[in-house]
């Protein structure tokens, strides 16, 4: 051994590729490395599969048809799974059977057809001036087309339409215009007299309020189908009723289908008319026999507007709104004393104005008491209320007048994750509640007080919060956390009694982008502070739409420290000045020396100060930023 050269241990002598002991497993096991009791059943296994193998593949749509014949069943080619981002959790249970990845492509495609039907729905809602009208009322039995009818009627589609029976349940409101006249018009859900469950009696109540109030009612029957029991029962309901009531044979699509509808005057009626609300066939006839029916309406005088003054504004902002009549008004020629007398809006000069109505969208978690704070807050049973969740499907709107200002609350579906929805129109149910939530001026984030914040109620107030909407949080059952026994304990789960700061400072922590949102505790059921809902709604409202002039903010930018703001040097901006270019939501021109996209901790810092000096109490802050040296394009 040479000299210098040490001598190296066992383990250190052994090659590094030196495989270790143990044989290695094998990666298909062979039919001859098999316990010969499974020989057989591999021999099987095999053979099935190079049979499947060489057999040919035909187009999906061919599949489909054979199997809707029943003659093969529908074989779904394997695709590659495309890789998610829960994949890589640790102790997520992620199944990547061809099965789950088959779902999960077909829940894709009805959601993307949902979004494109729901971008041709509409939001309108009925207008204020439009209660003095005359009101249509459509009925029937489930799934016979009355909501197909009513977006015909109104021109628009806002009732959810669907294969599904009983989709509409609560009462939908809209207007409609024929021949220089015009009507009220309201759709119903599918009427069963005869059902005693939670859901249809509810329904049936709320028709029955529909055809007291109604002036003339369109019953409507499926032509294609026998005369069913409910339709016989219906159909005695309203002959008793007195009013003036038209039967629409629906889905009679061709003009030799028109003789079938002679065998409905069975029910009765004088008035049978053949239409398809789906081609709109038949619906001229219809409405030129149902406006001969209704009542002239009263003319209608407006009130007087008048536009506020700067001063007014300032005024306004700082005191809330002024609903008299400025010195010098001019009335409508013909307006009574007593119309003068009344209390009007005052409209804003500036490009902004002051609406007669507020609009509201109450939004939340399926089963936490939207409907149940609608009914409370408009005093009316107004919406269906029942333990089920997913009761609420079309949004549900009243208006409710207040001190000479209106508020318009709407009770939109429960927003749920799109994995929980299994049925279209709840698919459907739940873009239209974002949709109607981004209609509106005011949110209300219900919150179930039993269950605390979750998940879902941080991602359904960043949607109210991303559209610029102002939010209220509304702490729903709180009467369950305080509501104690003889024991002292409450009394739905046997615990202490809540502690209000302590569950306030909880949901603070979890919705930490909504710190500028009022909160309140409330119960629905009981009526227990629904009035401090309408005085934060009107602040907030009134916050939402207040101006700050120029001169007032550079004011405030010369007292602002911005060396407290923690941003990363190459993030600071200098601020020159700034301006408040619009309102509902607050929106800041900052003028600066870069043009860099303005860092979120000093957009949050900039914010706390602008509320700090000047409110804006729950309404989101919005900026934009404009550099001096920023270089003209062309």
């Amino acid at each position: 051994m040479a000299q210098g050269k040490k001598r190296l241990g066992k383990k250190h002598r052994q090659a590094s590729t030196r495989p270790k002991k143990g044989r290695a497993p094998r990666a298909t096991p062979t039919t001859g490395a098999v316990d010969p009791r499974k020989r057989k059943i591999l021999s099987t296994k095999r053979a099935a599969a190079e049979t499947a193998s060489r057999v040919g593949k035909q187009s999906p749509e061919k599949e489909k048809r054979k199997a809707i014949r029943g003659e093969a069943p529908v074989r779904t080619p394997p695709r590659s799974n495309p890789e998610r981002p829960a994949d890589g959790i640790v102790g997520r249970q992620t199944p990547r059977s061809e099965n789950v990845a088959g779902r999960e492509r077909i829940d894709q495609e009805d959601w993307r057809d949902v979004e494109v039907l729901a971008s041709q729905m509409v939001t309108d809602t009925e207008s204020a001036e439009a209660r003095e009208l005359p009101l249509i009322a459509v009925c029937g039995r489930p799934n016979v087309g009355k909501s197909t009818l009513f977006n015909r009627l109104t021109g628009s589609r806002r009732s959810i339409v669907g294969d599904e029976p009983g989709i509409t349940r609560d009462r939908i409101y809209g207007e409609i215009e024929w021949m220089g006249r015009e009507a009220r018009i309201v759709d119903t859900g599918g009427v069963v007299p005869d059902d005693e469950a939670l859901i249809p009696a509810e329904i049936f109540r709320q028709a029955q309020v529909a055809l007291e109030e109604a002036n003339a009612i369109v019953m409507v029957v499926d032509g294609r189908t026998e005369l069913a029991s409910p339709d016989m029962e219906l159909a005695r309901l309203l002959l008793r009723g007195g009013k003036p009531v038209f039967l629409a044979v629906n889905k009679m699509d061709t003009d030799a289908m028109n003789a079938g509808a002679e065998n409905f005057r069975r029910l009765g009626f004088r008035n049978v008319l053949p239409i398809s609300a789906e081609h709109g066939s038949g619906i001229g006839d219809l409405l030129d026999e149902v406006f001969d029916v209704l009542p002239e309406p009263e003319e209608v005088i407006e009130e007087p507007e008048v536009m506020l003054t700067e001063s007014d504004e300032a005024e306004e902002d700082a005191s809330g709104p002024d609903y008299s009549i400025a010195a010098g008004a001019s009335v409508a020629p013909g307006a009574s004393i007593d119309l003068a007398a009344k209390q009007v809006r005052r409209l804003r000069s500036h490009g902004e104005y002051e609406s007669r109505e507020t609009k509201i969208a109450i939004i939340g978690r399926p089963n936490v008491g939207k409907s149940t704070l609608l009914n409370a807050l408009t005093g009316t049973q107004r919406a269906i209320v029942s333990p089920i969740a997913g009761t609420t499907r079309d949004a549900v709107d009243e208006v409710v007048e207040r001190d000479g200002h209106a508020f318009r609350f709407v009770d939109t579906a429960g927003i749920r994750r799109k994995g929980k929805t299994k049925l279209m129109a709840e698919k459907l149910s739940v873009i239209m509640a974002r949709k109607h939530l981004e209609a509106a001026d005011v949110s209300l984030l219900v919150i179930d007080a039993a269950e605390g914040v979750a998940a879902a109620d941080a991602n359904i107030g960043g949607y109210a919060h991303e559209s610029g909407r102002s939010v209220i949080i509304v702490v729903n059952k709180w009467d369950l956390m305080t509501r104690t026994g003889k024991d002292g304990m409450r009394l739905f789960d046997g615990k202490p009694p809540a502690d209000q700061k302590l569950y306030e400072q909880d949901v603070r922590d979890k919705l930490k982008y909504l710190d500028y949102a009022p909160l309140l505790f409330i119960s629905a059921v009981d009526g227990k502070n629904i009035e401090q809902v309408f005085k934060k709604v009107e602040l907030v409202a009134r916050e939402r739409r207040k101006r700050v002039t120029t001169g007032q903010m550079n004011r405030f930018l010369e007292k602002v420290d911005f060396q407290k703001a923690s941003v990363p040097m190459n993030k600071r901006v200098r601020i020159y000045y700034m301006t408040q270019a619009a309102v509902a939501p607050p929106t800041f021109v900052l003028f600066t020396d870069k043009d860099v996209k303005m860092h979120f901790s000093f957009e949050r810092f900039l914010a706390n100060q602008i509320r700090e000096n000047f409110g804006f109490i729950g309404s989101p802050i919005w900026f934009k930023i404009k550099a001096r040296n920023k270089k003209k394009e062309g």
